[in-house]
C-alpha cells in the first residue's frame, strides 16, 4: 500500500509537523530523506529493509559511498543529501554547545560526540576545551589508532590545553566494535591524564566512550 493510501495521522511528515520529529522512527524518519519508495515498496518499507540490511541508522550515515550506494533505491545523489544532513546537524550541535554551560546540556553533548566519532572505523581519541565557564572553546580529534596508554600523549595533552587557555576538559573516544564498555585501558588513560593536568590547575570533567551506546565516567563515578 502506497504512504498516500495511508491516513493521515500515520504518514511520517504528517505525523512529524503535529506531533514532531522525536514522535517518529528510524525508519519514518529516513522515509521522510528517501522521499519515494521502489517498485512493490513504500518510503516506510524500503526503509525498513536498509536499516535490516545495515544494522542501524548511525552505521547507514557512516557508510562509505561504495556500501551506500550498493542498495537498492540509493545513489550518489542521496548519499550527497546523506553527508550534508550529518554534517549540518554537527554544525547545528557544535553551535548550540559554544552557546552555553556543557554541564547542563549533557545529552548535546552526547548527541554531538556520537556525531563526530561513531562512524569511525578506527579508534580516534579526542577532546573538548572548555573555559572557565564550562562554555565550549573546540573540539579536537588529538591521537588516532589503537588508544592505549603508550599512544596518547599527557605531554601533547597539556599542550593543547594551553594552547586554548582552557581551565577543564572533556575527554572521549570512539570503540569500532560498537561496545562502548570501558576498558583498563581507558581507565588508565583517564587517571594519567587527569593526574598530570592536575599539575597546571585543569579540571577534567568526563570521559566519554562512544559505541553504540556512550557510556560516561563521571556518571559511573570512574572519574
Amino acid at each position: 500500500m502506497a504512504i498516500t493510501d495511508w491516513a493521515i495521522e500515520d504518514r511520517p511528515r504528517e505525523k512529524l509537523l503535529k506531533r514532531g520529529a522525536i514522535a517518529l522512527s528510524d525508519a519514518e524518519l529516513l522515509a521522510i530523506f528517501l522521499r519515494t519508495g521502489i517498485k512493490g515498496k513504500s518510503a516506510v518499507d524500503l526503509a525498513k529493509d536498509l536499516l535490516t540490511d545495515t544494522g542501524s541508522l548511525s552505521a547507514l550515515l557512516s557508510a562509505s559511498e561504495e556500501n551506500f550506494c550498493q542498495h537498492k533505491g540509493l545513489g550518489q545523489a542521496k548519499y550527497v543529501q546523506m553527508k550534508a544532513v550529518v554534517e549540518m546537524s554537527r554544525r547545528y550541535l557544535d553551535e548550540k554547545m559554544k552557546r552555553g554551560d556543557v554541564l547542563n546540556n549533557a545529552s548535546e553533548v552526547e548527541n554531538y560526540l556520537k556525531l563526530k566519532l561513531r562512524h569511525y572505523p578506527y579508534e580516534v581519541f579526542a577532546c573538548v576545551f572548555l573555559d572557565n565557564k564550562h562554555r565550549v572553546i573546540e573540539f579536537e580529534e588529538l591521537f588516532r589508532g589503537t588508544i592505549d596508554s603508550a599512544s596518547v600523549h599527557p605531554r601533547e595533552v597539556i599542550r593543547r590545553v594551553i594552547h586554548h587557555n582552557a581551565a577543564a576538559v572533556i575527554f572521549s573516544h570512539n570503540h569500532p566494535s560498537g561496545v562502548a564498555e570501558p576498558s583498563q585501558a581507558d581507565q588508565r588513560i583517564t587517571d594519567r591524564l587527569k593526574h598530570a593536568l592536575s599539575f597546571i590547575d585543569v579540571r577534567v570533567l568526563d570521559h566519554f566512550i562512544i559505541g553504540d551506546d556512550i557510556v560516561s565516567f563521571a556518571q559511573r563515578g570512574l572519574i
